[in-house]
């Protein structure tokens, strides 16, 4: 178990139980179990209480933490018959990005999202879930695919942010982007896009352009990283505490601003204690969406979604 910051008192605990439970396997005899399960009970109260109130930042590392679900994963336990499809047709593929052809609750739909890596070797191959201009022209490619099949898009969104590298801006980055949520926007089929981790600046909103959008209970999403955010308006990256209040970038907050419409419970702990409930959670959630669209006209389904992003913010303004 990787343990946050904050957890640090609850991994205490928890290592002293399993310190006694390993003496009292070397050591038949010894009857430690009343101990350990007085240790048990303690460490289950402090999650509870950690949790019932973490702050944006806590958020924020607890989108990021590496042993939660991944896109991966995601589409290993809710999709079959996943067929990945590969390229730009253009440059090259950008593993980042993974999408392809699958079917959700036996339905044929067309499935793509970030992939940041599950350990040392995938997150360099992966380049920690940050894409390059292919990758977002990999994703218009399978949307325009979807598009003409009238398969329902799903995306998954878990990244940073888009790649900053010099190849990345001299292959067009922000062209890409702006082609991608343009093609989002252009759609006459469902699109429904889930926040399973951090939703970093326009390299999730390429994605995130949707009908409906989730997030998982403890992901972010936001215009740039607190970290970002801090060096730029205090010139200082350790305040990015203060930063991740004042972006407002948590679940919670981006449903009361009508950026989320539906916020997806997280197991006590985080997804990462208990990633097969996480992703359970998220394919209920998903299989309401796709039914609530289900048989609708493509050019009304492409004029709610227009109409939804366009009145964004309008309720600030009003206010």
């Amino acid at each position: 178990m990787n343990y946050l910051d904050f957890e640090k008192p609850l991994a205490e605990i928890e290592g002293k139980a399993e310190e006694l439970r390993a003496m009292a396997r070397a050591n038949p005899g010894m009857d430690v179990e009343k101990e350990a399960l007085a240790l048990d009970k303690k460490a289950s109260d402090m999650l509870v209480s950690l949790y019932s109130g973490l702050t944006a930042w806590q958020k924020c590392q607890v989108a990021r933490h590496p042993d939660r679900p991944h896109c991966k994963d995601y589409i290993e336990a809710l999709f079959t018959e996943y067929t990945p499809l590969s390229g730009d047709r253009n440059f090259a593929d950008d593993l980042s990005v993974m999408g392809g052809l699958a079917r959700f609750d036996d339905r044929p739909v067309v499935v793509i999202g970030h992939e940041k890596g599950h350990d040392t070797k995938s997150r360099i191959e992966r380049n920690f879930g940050m894409a390059r201009p292919e990758g977002y022209r990999k994703a218009i490619r399978l949307m325009d695919l979807a598009d003409r099949f009238g398969l329902p898009v799903i995306t998954l969104i878990d990244t940073p942010g888009a790649y900053p590298g010099k190849g990345a801006e001299e292959r067009g980055q922000s062209e890409a982007i702006a082609r991608s949520t343009e093609k989002c926007l252009s759609l006459t089929v469902p699109l429904i896009s889930v926040i399973i981790g951090e939703g970093g600046s326009g390299g999730a909103v390429a994605f995130a352009t949707a009908n409906r959008v989730a997030m998982l209970e403890h992901s972010i999403y936001s215009v740039i990283s607190p970290e970002g955010c801090a060096s730029i308006l205090w010139k200082d990256a350790e305040k990015m505490r203060e930063a991740a209040e004042a972006l407002r970038l948590t679940a919670q907050h981006l449903r009361d601003l009508g950026i989320c419409d539906v916020i997806v419970k997280e197991p006590l702990g985080g997804a990462h204690r208990n990633p097969e409930a996480a992703i359970a959670g998220v394919g209920k959630v998903v299989g309401r969406m796709l039914s609530d669209l289900a048989g609708k006209d493509g050019k009304a389904i492409r004029d709610s979604r227009r109409k939804k992003f366009l009145g964004m913010g309008a309720k600030g303004l009003a206010a």
